[in-house]
């Protein structure tokens, strides 16, 4: 899951499921208002009641929030991913959670569904899963941290709920020369808020280290929770930017602390696992005694979170994994580095482990891959593909899996197999959105690995442009981007003019699909742009 994550779906978090996934399954209630449409899933006692939109209507769902004046719970996300099976396995299903519910109205917008697409470029909801809290008349409240375990994530669900204003007018007043007037929940929001999800609703992305820093430097030191994660967050924003750090001695001082306070280091694991590797560079050179001692501290602190119980299993295996990419850092990638044995041993126990201990079926979807990755991340790639392949039957949804089989079997050096796996993820994927997505990377994959394959490449491409819904909602956000990057790789791979036939073929192919549209719509713009580099450099 982890190299997955990171490179064939760019995904920035590391997650697990749940035995209750709250995709609603039939119609309770009509939640309509000026001719809109929206419906609920049917509850059980003691279950979440899930309202879903109808196409691509949200405005009756607020207009019943208002009326009964309740916040609204908006989660985005898809069947398949782990971070959001990560969310129904540790926060859906807990009786807080919801008890909690029925205190706001909680939309539930799978990125599959129709319409969905272009709801997300309304709520500026990119990755799977995004969390967002609105107040009853639909302004923004907060942005929640999936990140998290799932008892501060009822924390800061309860701050939000409770704050007496959004996060935006909070983080004015936090900046400007009032810092002092916010209370210490207040700054616990924004120490707490999702910053990786943010989608420049608070600040654009190249302010977010700068914005951190002050919060950081203006944040009272009596907020010591809140203090203590904004320092985190912001020295671990600038080092992802690559930021030069004004004190590093202070800053490797500090983290020290963090490292070696088990309740510290618990309290931000997230940090220490999502930024570990960029703290570190950013923090000591290669081969140092500094880097040495900052390593032994990092992996000592890892260890004792691997062996937490009140983690979830995946974040535990996220620990483990953790400290295979640090005793990697800085070493060439090929040949492989080899690993301590005692690594090796500890990271195939751990994996074995997760794997024997996770009975639960949609947990399973998250904990396997990641279990695997860890396998093949230490070279032992039979086994990781025997688990994979073992999980393939009764998995949610395998063509997940298929894809890290795929990246093993490219890892070997076997590219047959490696195309091969990767198209059946393509042909097995399920929803329009996860089709094109898989489609689009498998696009990509063949460009990669088989660029003299020209009939393939066509047809591959061929395959995902035909199954583009004519429809205005079809190009917006995650769809919008997979085909815009299907465009780039396509003209990379006709930079010389080699096969100009077939890409004008596609061209005119989509070309077809974009006339259906409406002239006047932005989508029209979007699909006939998508294969144009002028077009995508202008987006950029």
């Amino acid at each position: 899951m982890f190299r997955v994550l990171a490179t064939a779906l760019a995904a920035a978090l590391l997650l697990a499921a749940c035995s209750k996934a709250p995709e609603p399954a039939a119609p309770q209630a009509d939640a309509t208002a000026s001719g809109a449409k929206a419906s609920a899933a049917a509850a059980p006692k003691a279950a979440i009641a899930w309202v879903k939109p109808v196409g691509t209507d949200v405005d009756a769902i607020f207009a019943q929030a208002k009326a009964a004046n309740k916040p609204v719970y908006l989660y985005w996300g898809a069947v398949w991913c782990p971070p959001c099976n990560q969310i129904k396995a540790t926060v859906f299903n807990r009786p807080d959670f919801i008890e909690r519910s029925q205190a706001f109205v909680p939309v539930y917008l799978d990125g599959d569904t129709p319409g969905a697409q272009k709801l997300g470029t309304r709520f500026k909801v990119r990755g799977y899963p995004t969390m967002i809290l609105f107040t009853p008349d639909g302004t923004e409240l907060t942005r929640l941290p999936g990140e998290v375990d799932a008892a501060k994530y009822m924390q800061v669900l309860a701050m939000g709920m409770a704050a007496a204003s959004p996060i935006k007018e909070s983080l004015a007043t936090a900046l400007g020369d009032k810092a002092a007037s916010l209370n210490a929940d207040a700054w616990r929001l924004l120490a707490y808020y999702s910053w990786e999800t943010d989608e420049a609703q608070l600040v654009t992305p190249k302010e977010v280290a700068a914005t951190l820093q002050k919060l950081a430097r203006t944040c009272p030191p009596e907020h010591k929770e809140a203090a203590n994660r904004l320092y985190l967050q912001a020295l671990a924003a600038a080092a992802k930017n690559k930021t030069a750090l004004a004190d590093k001695a202070g800053a490797l001082q500090r983290i020290g602390a963090v490292l070696q306070d088990a309740t510290l280091a618990r309290e931000n694991f997230d940090i220490l696992f999502y930024r570990g590797d960029d703290l570190v560079e950013a923090l000591t050179v290669f081969k140092s005694p500094a880097r040495a001692s900052l390593l032994a501290e990092w992996n000592t602190a890892l260890d004792r979170l691997a062996q937490d119980a009140t983690l979830s299993k995946s974040d535990r295996l996220t620990a483990i994994y953790v400290k295979l990419q640090l005793a990697k850092l800085g070493l060439p990638k090929e040949p492989a580095p080899k690993l301590a044995p005692d690594l090796v041993a500890q990271a195939r126990m751990a994996a074995l482990a997760a794997e024997t201990d996770t009975t639960d079926r949609y947990e399973r979807q998250a904990v396997i891959p990641g279990a695997a990755e860890v396998l093949s991340e230490v070279g032992l790639l039979d086994e990781s593909d025997a688990m994979l392949k073992a999980e393939l039957p009764n998995a949610v949804s395998p063509y997940y899996h298929m894809l890290v089989l795929a990246a093993n079997a490219k890892h070997r050096g076997d590219k047959a197999a490696s195309l091969d796996w990767a198209e059946r993820a393509y042909n097995e994927s399920q929803g329009p959105a996860t089709r094109l997505q898989w489609g689009a990377g498998y696009v990509g994959k063949l460009i990669d690995l088989a660029p003299q394959d020209a009939a393939r490449i066509e047809k591959a491409a061929s395959s995902v442009i035909a199954e583009l819904d004519p429809a205005p909602e079809t190009f917006y956000e995650r769809n919008r981007r997979g085909l815009e990057r299907m465009g780039k790789r396509l003209r990379e791979w006709n930079a010389k003019g080699g096969h100009g036939e077939a890409f004008q073929k596609l061209s005119a192919q989509l070309d077809a699909i974009c006339a259906k549209l409406p002239p006047d719509d932005p989508a029209r713009a979007a699909c006939s742009g998508a294969f144009k580099p002028q077009a995508a450099a202008k987006r950029a």
